[in-house]
């Protein structure tokens, strides 16, 4: 149910990825998709492939990514993906990723993920769940804002996909020790951070490029049982395990895990607006930041789609970057 003066769409939770895309043509579309080699990326990647885009798998492991575009390839008979390697967490690959891409882009699906069972840096001692699912995809972002740009001047419009998580209710982002320096560590309230910053990184970025026919959008793709729980602590699979039974979320199958993303990437009905979130293909409603998990399961907390707090995430993700 989508609350009023929500964009809605006539797709479901239940809906999979080739039913949004049924009847569509996406022939000239050039897109890149962030851990398109396992998981929600790799269906995402091959729906769009399916309807005629041209895909881009950005991944860590290339060899499996060069597997993966074999079997898009096969299935789908038609173009097969490009293979390019990115590290999230290592900014050097980003940059390489940005200078190898030539032309106009106008999909940017930015699906990687990553959960850690502990405490983990990289080399510049950013925690890693941050540095990987915000970090490095803003910085791709931000690299390809001019392909991006052409994109939207000769379709008409581009558009970037963020995926976030019902996790983003666990915690907002917090300036005062990012990277858990001070507080005591917990992998949990560190990928909610994260999360959170995927969806304020939307709002942002529809606000500074909207101009430009550029818009981004937050997706929760649902409970999904995909690669990203394999570094699973026992509390952390005990707590997944709670949300299913208190009906938090039910498990969706890759296929319909893949649907939202496909939703904000292609559905008219977000083609020039930006800054939302969307939950089982539709835009979520939004709720105060001190509720409950279990009652507002398909909401999105306050702290996510806040214009102020994103800006800073902005200023301060730009200033760690340039360090």
């Amino acid at each position: 149910m989508v609350a009023p003066g929500r964009i809605s769409t006539p797709f479901t939770a239940l809906s999979t990825a080739d039913e949004v895309l049924r009847g569509l043509d996406l022939a000239g579309v050039r897109a890149i998709v962030t851990g398109g080699s396992s998981g929600i990326g790799t269906e995402t990647a091959r729906a769009l492939t399916a309807a005629g885009a041209q895909v881009t798998l950005a991944v860590r492991n290339t060899a499996a990514g060069e597997v993966v575009a074999e079997q898009i390839e096969k299935s789908t008979r038609a173009i097969r993906p490009r293979v390019v390697h990115l590290d999230l967490a290592d900014t050097s690959t980003v940059t390489r990723c940005v200078a190898t891409w030539e032309g106009p882009l106008h999909l940017l699906i930015n699906n990687a993920g990553l959960v850690t069972g502990g405490l983990e840096r990289t080399r510049q001692s950013w925690e890693l769940q941050f540095a990987t699912n915000h970090l490095g995809h803003f910085a791709l972002a931000v690299g390809l804002h001019d392909a991006l740009a052409l994109g939207a001047s000769e379709r008409g419009g581009a558009r970037i996909v963020s995926l976030s998580s019902t996790a983003h209710m666990r915690a907002g982002v917090d300036f005062d020790d990012l990277h858990f320096e001070r507080r005591s560590y917990d992998p949990q309230i560190a990928y909610a951070q994260s999360k959170t910053a995927n969806s304020l990184f939307a709002v942002e970025a529809t606000r500074r490029w909207a101009a430009e026919g550029i818009v981004a959008n937050a997706v929760n793709p649902g409970g999904v049982a995909t690669g990203l729980q394999r570094h699973f602590t026992t509390r952390q699979k005990e707590s997944l395990d709670a949300a299913e039974a208190a009906g938090v979320f039910t498990y969706k199958t890759i296929e319909q895990g893949a649907a939202t993303s496909i939703v904000a990437a292609t559905a008219p009905q977000f083609a020039h607006s930006g800054g939302h979130y969307l939950d089982d293909a539709q835009e979520a409603y939004t709720v105060p930041n001190d509720a409950d998990l279990a009652q507002h399961p398909h909401g999105v907390k306050e702290w996510a789609l806040d214009p102020t707090t994103a800006k800073r995430l902005w200023t301060v993700s730009t200033d760690l970057l340039r360090a």
